[in-house]
């Protein structure tokens, strides 16, 4: 889709030095260039060169114009989702990504068009079909260039309805429908923790906590104010870098202001997170925050020595303390790279059950539910390999000894920063009693334990 009013803004911005966006044709062939998805095989020095190493989804498009900048693009799911956002100023020299506001929007626009495309892709068909739509579809989110409503699923999807759309001069753009029926509020706080442990002296462990609090708000009226608080244990670590939707109407200065590249200090806001919003008509995460958590949930040791034709693997896990002992699930999963399959198998576990996968290169400890009392869980095993196949996995980075464990698990009801809604807190201006439910959970993501007996690469020590 194009829009001729943010072209003439761009040219206006760029008097001389404009470069004009080219037929959808000849766009979409240099973006397949620059993406590496033809053409490939040659080398082309302002593309290919080691010194231009992409650290984002942002490209400069070569075209017969000129280079098209900044143009948003990545690949999903087999499809390539692009657009190429407004820079309100000279683009002489370049500015600072982060001070380009059109990115974010461009961004935002196309991960609503994602999570509207992407259940169906499994259904061509289905997949054909909204794609048709996303032409009446765009209309709405995005009439004239501007993203008005990111959330392309709650939008309309034939031309008919968009006539009758409400025109409540009170009715925020994010409200694309009223509700009907009785009130109700539900909320879940989502953390996810992401950890790197070496188990060695000169090397120091690393983790990170970060939450989402997603929020479905069915309340009548056009423009309904609601305010939620999140709430911390008087132990809490604080949360920093926090980022909230669009539609929260004021929130403290000092709430904004915690930094995780910063130290913490005394002074540090540590609640109560106040968010009074007007509530779009669809499930929407009200906020994003991070936190500094003093430990990780479960500390972890793995070796593994080669001796011969076999490995010796030994994996001690131990669940904190200070951490809920209830999980939807729990296991840690053992690859083994550039190897064959796994012809012989001799283990013991001191709890839970240890699977060997169909491709039998890859071991499942299944912990189960809870760990033991004693919190401590152990296997010891040897493992010997047969011939290698094209199926079984390769890695670049995982070579010799160098190979990790990754861990998977959810606890219910539990936030690692012990964040938690406070239901008789949430404040809803509409008549009735509204119906508040609030959940949280923890889960991991890429939750990595090294080898201790191999060095780990430099390049996952610098993920944080």
């Amino acid at each position: 889709r194009h829009y001729p009013t943010v072209e003439i803004r761009a040219e206006t911005f760029n008097g001389s030095t404009h470069v004009p966006v080219p037929s959808d044709s000849a766009f979409l062939k240099a973006l397949l260039f620059e993406l590496r998805l033809v053409d490939d095989h040659i080398f082309v020095e302002h593309r290919d060169t080691c010194t231009r190493i992409n650290h984002s989804s942002v490209y400069s498009v070569r075209t017969e114009g000129g280079d098209l900048w900044p143009v948003l693009a990545f690949q999903k799911r087999g499809l390539i989702y692009a657009c190429l956002p407004l820079v309100e100023e000279t683009l002489e020299p370049r500015p600072p990504l982060l001070t380009v506001s059109g990115l974010s929007q461009g961004l935002a626009l196309l991960l609503g068009i994602v999570d509207y495309i992407s259940p169906s892709r499994k259904n061509e068909a289905e997949m054909s079909a909204k794609i048709g739509q996303l032409r009446y579809l765009l209309i709405q989110a995005c009439p004239l260039g501007t993203p008005l409503n990111t959330n392309i699923r709650s939008l309309n999807s034939s031309f008919d309805d968009i006539q009758e759309m409400p025109t409540d001069e009170n009715q925020p753009a994010w409200r694309s429908n009223t509700y009907k029926g009785k009130p109700q509020v539900n909320v879940c706080i989502t953390e996810k923790v992401k950890c790197m442990q070496y188990d060695k002296r000169d090397v120091v462990d690393m983790w990170q906590v970060y939450g989402a609090v997603n929020c479905k708000c069915d309340i009548e009226g056009s423009a309904p104010n609601v305010t939620l608080s999140l709430n911390l244990p008087t132990n809490g670590p604080p949360l920093q870098d926090i980022v909230v939707h669009h539609c929260v109407t004021s929130v403290d200065p000092a709430m904004l202001m915690s930094s995780s590249a910063e130290p913490l200090d005394d002074s540090v806001y540590n609640g109560p997170y106040r968010f009074p919003f007007i509530p779009p008509s669809d499930s929407f995460n009200l906020c994003y925050y991070t936190s500094q958590v003093p430990v990780p949930p479960i500390l972890g040791c793995y070796q593994l020595i080669e001796e011969g034709s076999q490995l010796k693997i030994t994996v001690n896990l131990k669940l904190h303390e200070s951490i809920k002992n209830s999980f939807e699930y729990c296991e840690a999963r053992i690859p083994f790279f550039n190897r064959g399959p796994i012809a012989q198998l001799e283990y013991k576990v001191s709890y839970g059950q240890l699977d060997l996968s169909r491709e039998k290169s890859l071991l499942v400890w299944v912990i189960g539910q809870k760990f033991p009392k004693s919190l401590e869980v152990s296997l010891t095993g040897t493992v010997s390999f047969g011939t290698a196949g094209k199926e079984h996995p390769t890695d670049y980075v995982c070579t010799g000894n160098t190979a990790y464990v990754k861990l998977y698990f959810r606890i219910p009801d539990f936030t690692l920063t012990g964040c938690y809604v406070d239901q008789h807190s949430v404040q809803i201006f509409v008549p009735g009693k509204p119906k508040i439910t609030a959940s949280r959970e923890l889960i991991s993501s890429d939750y990595y334990i090294w080898n201790s007996k191999a060095p780990a690469p430099m390049v996952y020590k610098a993920l944080f």
